[in-house]
């Protein structure tokens, strides 16, 4: 067997194991995609500005989450990515890690995105807050305030083609503080030009397996408007 067969073999194994995860019995018939869009800059300068974006975040003192933090918690993935998920903030196995979606609602995360055919570092993940409340308390709308500019700035470095919203906090954070996840999970919604999909934090479809048929809907939507836009 060569090494593209495997490779693939792995792939499809992975990608099965994923669905098997969130509980999909049927997958999609592939439609085919929208002739491809012009590429956002990439490369080096991409790089280079998230690395100066990270220094920043270590340095801020904005809100008093600095000093109970372990690291400071950024982004993981590749900052090329089509697709950027954006959770709600750090727990406390990212508190140690200094990475996004590393416990258990973060293994969820990662099977919901192989579910979609894509593997984890293929897609750029990051939350709203880049520090742990202590507790793992909900943010407080000052800590989104002061932490909300560092997100803008890795949306319009990394410029997706769509966004997933993980949760209420990012989808009050980037929609409006009126929105209810329950009554806006699966819209389209926009942002700057970029569609944007609402869905169930992995942390809540934990708590409630039968949530995960609708958040299974909504990842298909995400998928399709990415081929529709190449």
């Amino acid at each position: 067997m060569s090494d593209d067969v495997r490779r693939i073999a792995r792939g499809l194994k992975r990608y099965a194991e994923g669905l098997r995860a969130i509980e999909v019995r049927r997958v999609p018939r592939h439609r085919q995609a929208s002739p491809p869009l012009p590429r956002a800059p990439a490369g080096g300068a991409k790089r280079d500005a998230l690395a100066a974006l990270v220094k920043q975040v270590e340095a801020c003192q904005a809100c008093s989450l600095y000093r109970t933090r372990t690291h400071a918690v950024v982004s993981d993935g590749d900052p090329d990515a089509k697709l950027v998920f954006i959770g709600e903030a750090p727990g406390r196995d990212e508190d140690l890690q200094g990475k996004p979606f590393v416990g258990a609602a973060g293994q969820l995360l990662t099977k919901m995105i192989e579910a979609m055919g894509f593997a984890r570092q293929g897609v750029y993940i990051c939350n709203v807050l880049k520090d742990r409340p202590p507790g793992n308390r909900l943010p407080e709308p000052d800590e989104i305030e002061a932490c909300l500019p560092f997100l803008e700035q890795q949306l319009a470095i990394v410029q997706p083609k769509v966004i997933c919203l993980l949760g209420s906090v990012a989808a009050k954070a980037i929609l409006g503080p009126h929105v209810a996840i329950t009554k806006v999970r699966g819209q389209v919604w926009d942002y700057h030009g970029t569609p944007v999909v609402p869905t169930f934090h992995p942390a809540y479809l934990l708590r409630n397996p039968p949530a995960k048929k609708f958040a299974w809907v909504d990842l298909k939507k995400v998928k399709q408007l990415l081929e529709d836009r190449g």
